[in-house]
């Protein structure tokens, strides 16, 4: 039985302002929407490292159901726990020895300035005296709030406090689906609209009861009744409660994976969140934070003694924000309310070496290397114009001497991070690299920090960049090249020879009307500084069009579906469609709320001129797509939403067109893109989709 809301009045006045506005966050976006986005992100940009608490119900057992000790806090799905049976420990909860002081002091020591806590996780338990649900803390011998005094020592302490809050909840009556081994669990009176007003008035005790809260940090978004209109109403709610709230990714349905393409994505909320990954490449661009725990576990699982070492944790911080992201560590409490010694220890460890090396986490941003072998680098500007360059030295050279490599930038003064004496360490500059005489004295098995300080913004001699539409070509290609480096001296070539000072002088565009080996190079005072571009240019004749007549086909495009549970793209052609239907466009997004089926579409695309035209799919799970049965572009496999591309020669007329798309599990999307040339690139429009 419900508890009655004394905050029903409450709610329905907030209900009938105007919300604030719609936030898709867009990287690259220098509107006004992007402005205040900054204003509200900027200590959390400035933090870069956090603690995250995974803590319920399930510290009780600890990892072990039976026989079995692999378990956490996905417990009661993983070992099928029945209801009932999990309810029971409620009357087992008792955190006697937990002191919020304590938790917070150690995040302090480790450096963390912002710690994110499990309000409610999937199982539904809240660790909140909640209005709404009696499954919560206050049934329990307990009795009391846990998050109140723990959000009263942040903000004594002058640490960020942020809610986690599920989506998902496996207990709540009206939210769906249902497990799939819960068969008697009748779903014949669930309304997932309630359960939708049930969230709302949760979010709104713990953004109206807990003075300022940081941020929101939604999961569980996956299943199929949640979708990006429901996620922009919670969005926006949660916005009208406390406007400068901020609200990772999860809000929405789409969840999208970081990749190369991560420049040109959309995404609901403030920032991604890879989980228990590091991207490999840096994106600075971006607001994201990586979430891992320190072994293998969220929850506490007192079996589980796979602890990742202090030095791969701080390297892991020093990786991720070199790389423009945050941190956020994860500690399982016991069911008693303290925290794992092994967790305590690392903490402790941790902010033994950013008492010393912190300035090269806080507030700096993603490194200007592409690469470093040696190690990570992190940057910040100072106010008198400077920046510091924050060089981590994980693979300390055998000769003591650092070459920190393309660095044009006039380079001020070199010292160790974290000594009193504040020592000038001794360098010299050849051709574009920085060479640092290194005292092993310095070494730190964790991670050595040098500052270099150099003038103005960092220039490195990155190989020139080479911009042009497609590496193949119809007629002609017109190529641009840019430099990383201020007024800069490009050379380049066409015969697969490498660029001299002999070679020609790149000053504007070139066009291109044969197949060439393209090379370029930077140099300064008469020296290659860069390492070398080198792409090649290939003239193609454009697959022939289809001979159809227009009067046998009409708009549209076919889409079979299919059923079944697949890890990878089936062939759908040795199988039976469920359902044939005519649709529009090729599109697949969060609303139609299915899992495990297949589409296949099948048509002809339009083309209008001869040449070479780029393909995307952004999909979740896996897509594949051809032209004129060729595969163009390939992105199958099972994963997040993610964008891959390719390209294809055709010639005016009507082309074959498939598109196998699968989804097992999460979000459904599918997207298809293309390009012509330097044109724009946009969703495949309905009027050039026909079938016959």
């Amino acid at each position: 039985m419900q508890k009655i809301s004394k905050y029903l009045m409450i709610t329905i006045l907030i209900l009938s302002v105007v919300l604030p506005e719609l936030s898709y966050s867009k990287t690259g976006n220098n509107t006004t929407l992007a402005k205040k986005k900054t204003n509200r992100m900027n200590w959390w940009r400035e933090a870069n490292f956090g603690m995250f608490i995974h803590w319920g119900l399930y510290s009780i057992p600890a990892g072990k159901w039976k026989e079995d000790t692999m378990y956490a806090e996905w417990i009661r799905n993983s070992a099928q726990i029945p209801l009932k049976t999990y309810d029971n420990f409620l009357s087992d909860f008792n955190p006697v020895n937990y002191n919020p002081e304590k938790w917070v002091n150690l995040a302090q020591e480790a450096g963390m300035k912002y710690i994110v806590i499990t309000t409610k996780h999937h199982d539904g338990f809240c660790l909140f005296d909640s209005d709404y649900t009696d499954f919560d803390v206050t049934s329990t011998p307990y009795k009391k709030d846990l998050l109140k005094p723990l959000a009263k020592e942040c903000h004594r302490q002058g640490i960020k406090l942020g809610w986690y809050y599920s989506i998902m909840d496996w207990h709540h009556p009206d939210y769906l689906p249902r497990r799939d081994w819960e068969k008697n669990r009748p779903t014949k009176n669930a309304n997932f609209d309630h359960y939708f007003r049930y969230m709302k008035n949760q979010l709104n005790e713990l953004l109206t009861d807990y003075g300022n809260i940081g941020l929101l940090w939604f999961d569980g978004e996956w299943e199929k009744k949640w979708n990006d209109r429901r996620g922009l109403k919670l969005y926006n709610y949660v916005r009208s409660l406390q406007k400068d709230i901020i609200v990772n990714d999860r809000v929405g349905a789409s969840r999208i994976e970081l990749t190369k393409s991560s420049d040109e994505i959309n995404f609901l909320g403030d920032y991604l969140t890879p989980e228990q990954k590091i991207p490999n490449a840096r994106f600075p661009n971006v607001d994201w934070e990586t979430c891992m725990t320190m072994n293998n576990h969220w929850g506490y699982n007192k079996y589980d003694n796979n602890w990742k070492s202090t030095q791969n944790l701080i390297r892991k911080l020093i990786d991720i924000v070199s790389k423009g992201g945050n941190l956020l560590l994860n500690v399982g409490p016991k069911a008693d309310g303290t925290f794992p010694k092994e967790s305590i220890s690392r903490l402790k460890n941790i902010g033994n070496w950013m008492d010393k090396h912190g300035k090269s986490i806080y507030g700096t941003g993603a490194s200007p290397f592409k690469n470093l072998e040696w190690g990570r680098c992190t940057k910040k500007k100072l106010p008198d114009g400077t920046t510091n360059l924050y060089m981590h030295i994980f693979n300390w050279p055998e000769d003591n001497v650092l070459i920190v490599p393309g660095l044009v930038s006039t380079v001020k003064s070199v010292n160790y991070l974290g000594h009193k004496s504040n020592k000038l360490v001794s360098y010299t500059k050849d051709k574009d690299n920085l060479k640092i005489k290194l005292d092993p004295k310095y070494k730190n098995k964790y991670a050595s920090v040098l500052t270099v300080n150099i003038e103005g913004a960092p220039q490195i001699a990155y190989a020139p960049k080479i911009v042009a539409p497609n590496n193949k070509f119809v007629k002609n290609i017109q190529i641009s090249l840019k430099s990383s480096i201020e007024s800069p001296q490009i050379y380049y070539t066409l015969n697969g020879k490498k660029p001299t000072i002999d070679s020609k002088v790149y000053d504007n565009p070139i066009k291109l009307s044969q197949s060439a080996p393209f090379k370029a190079r930077i140099f300064m005072n008469g020296k290659a500084i860069s390492p070398l571009a080198s792409y090649r240019f290939q003239k193609v004749d454009p697959q022939p069009a289809l001979n159809i007549s227009n009067s046998k086909l009409k708009k549209g495009i076919l889409q079979k579906e299919y059923q079944g549970n697949w890890d990878h793209i089936p062939n759908f052609s040795k199988l039976d469609p469920k359902d044939v239907k005519i649709k529009s466009r090729i599109r697949v997004d969060n609303t139609i709320g299915k899992e495990h089926f297949g589409y296949r579409y099948l048509g002809y695309i339009k083309i209008k001129k001869d040449g070479v035209y780029k393909f995307w799919t952004m999909s979740d799970d896996g897509s594949k797509l051809y032209i004129n049965d060729q595969l163009v572009v390939d992105n199958g496999g099972l994963h997040s939403s993610q964008y891959e591309e390719g390209n294809i020669a055709l010639s005016e007329g009507y082309h074959k067109i498939k598109i196998d798309y699968f989804d097992k599990t999460g979000g459904n999307i599918l997207k298809v893109f293309y390009k012509y040339k330097d044109g724009n690139k946009k969703e495949l429009p309905e009027n050039i989709l026909f079938i016959d």
